[in-house]
């Protein structure tokens, strides 16, 4: 292990993303390590990064499945995997540059510098930002997180936000194997875990870029996910002992 800090970073068909987002992680001031996980990406997105891997033989990992198998999943091998290895800070960002890279730095240094469990790439805090989004998209997602905020009385803004920094404690923490959903809801779900065990999240402001190159995952099914899955998050909090602290 070279660094502190490793970047997860789900991939289905981003061959036209994965080589330039593994540049510019690689040429930040502050060192991370990239994990890609990829989903039998058809597209050969996998062969890119296995190429990758012969300048960055230390610094890039990769785990390959079998087909598609959800956002949260992915995710989870990922956590494990990162906290198997011994990573103190570990990421969560998407392939397709609507995440900022530059940003890492400051999700980093709010959770290494400063009091930070959780800290959130942000859209919808005072400095974030959507951009070349249609209005009905963007309203869409602002008010599902206001919706989020009103069952849950979970104190964050952005809360299907898809960049984030976790302390490895957290991860620690969170029976991973108990987590209920794979799309969506995932986002929401792992914040409203740490929240309810007493973890800090804090926002950072973030400027959000629709992708240029490649495919949206987005669909309807991931966003009635979402809107069922909040309300059983509380009721199984209020009525069921969720979550319970991984021993």
């Amino acid at each position: 292990m070279t660094t502190d800090s490793v970047v997860i970073i789900p991939t289905y068909n981003e061959r036209e993303n994965v080589a330039k987002m593994i540049e510019m992680v690689f040429s930040l001031p502050k060192a991370y390590d990239i994990l890609i996980v990829d989903d039998g990406s058809p597209d050969g997105t996998a062969v890119i990064v296995k190429e990758k891997q012969t300048l960055y033989p230390d610094r890039l990992h990769l785990i390959e499945r079998k087909g598609k198998l959800g956002l949260g999943t992915a995710y989870i091998a990922g956590f494990k995997w990162s906290v198997a290895h011994g990573y103190d800070y570990i990421f969560e960002m998407d392939c397709d540059f609507s995440h900022p890279v530059d940003k890492l730095m400051d999700l980093y240094k709010a959770c290494a510098e400063g009091n930070a469990d959780v800290a959130i790439g942000s859209r919808y805090v005072v400095g974030g930002d959507v951009k070349d989004w249609p209005k009905s998209r963007v309203w869409m997602s602002y008010y599902a997180s206001a919706y989020v905020r009103f069952v849950t009385l979970m104190n964050v803004r952005d809360t299907t936000a898809g960049f984030v920094c976790y302390r490895r404690e957290v991860l620690e923490a969170i029976d991973l194997d108990a987590v209920h959903f794979k799309g969506y809801a995932f986002q929401i779900e792992m914040k409203y875990t740490a929240h309810c065990l007493g973890f800090k999240l804090k926002e950072i402001p973030i400027t959000f870029v629709n992708r240029v190159l490649g495919t949206s995952k987005m669909n309807t099914s991931i966003f009635g996910e979402a809107f069922t899955g909040v309300i059983k998050l509380r009721y199984w909090h209020l009525f069921k002992g969720f979550p319970k602290r991984k021993r």
